[in-house]
């Protein structure tokens, strides 16, 4: 936590890692539902990130909101600096309800997670990873799970459904060199796991620019040859 800057404003980003903690925290038994309802109400009327840091002080690994921006190279991710570093959540459970996983996270080497007439989502576009290889074991019952993947990740989906299934359109694309491997396993039943690709907002962003920069030059070109 930075102390020198408690009165700095919190981001959704920030409350949603504090609450990522509290939710594993009620599923290592560390917190009764009773205090795990009150400190994720105040997680979410937080403003500062001097209210946020007393939340977690007293749960281990505990995630310490900070201003974060992943930089994204023009030439695409620094693979080699979004690998390595300590989890900060190995596992999620959602019954009749929802769990996310977002924003800038540590995934683990594995990462286990159940949904039972509920949903969760995991995105990894702006998460690093405990490993060159991560599994990601998902449990779906008459609920579902999606996944949220980078270009350039290479995915691997080794799950099976009854009753319904894993989305196998992503797999056979190869990766970057030196880019993570993600590993889906587990089962649907009566449910399903999606997986996709996307950008983030930060690249997609760069690449608009990129091409509206790329017309204005060849206007100017074209009425350079005009004159």
């Amino acid at each position: 936590m930075t102390d020198d800057l408690p009165e700095l404003r919190a981001s959704d980003t920030d409350r949603e890692r504090v609450a990522e903690v509290l939710r594993d925290a009620l599923a290592e038994g560390r917190l009764d539902m009773e205090e795990f309802e009150e400190r994720l109400e105040a997680t979410y009327k937080a403003r500062t990130y001097g209210e946020l840091e007393p939340i977690t002080r007293d749960l281990p690994s505990a995630a310490q909101p900070r201003p974060f921006t992943p930089a994204v190279p023009a030439d695409g991710p620094d693979w080699a600096a979004r690998i390595g570093g300590e989890a900060t959540s190995r596992g999620a459970v959602a019954i009749m309800g929802g769990f996310q996983r977002k924003g800038v996270w540590t995934a683990p080497r594995r990462f286990n997670c159940f949904a039972l007439m509920g949903g969760g989502e995991i995105d990894l576009r702006d998460a690093r990873f405990e490993d060159r290889e991560i599994t990601i074991n998902c449990v779906a019952i008459m609920g579902g799970m999606n996944v949220t993947v980078p270009p350039g990740v290479e995915v691997v989906v080794r799950g099976f459904g009854i009753m319904g299934g894993f989305d196998h359109r992503v797999q056979g694309e190869s990766g970057d060199p030196g880019a993570p491997r993600v590993i889906l396993t587990g089962f649907a039943l009566m449910g399903g796991v999606g997986v996709e690709r996307k950008v983030t907002r930060a690249e997609k962003q760069r690449i608009k620019e990129e091409r509206r920069q790329a017309k204005l030059d060849k206007r100017a070109e074209r009425k350079e040859l005009g004159d």
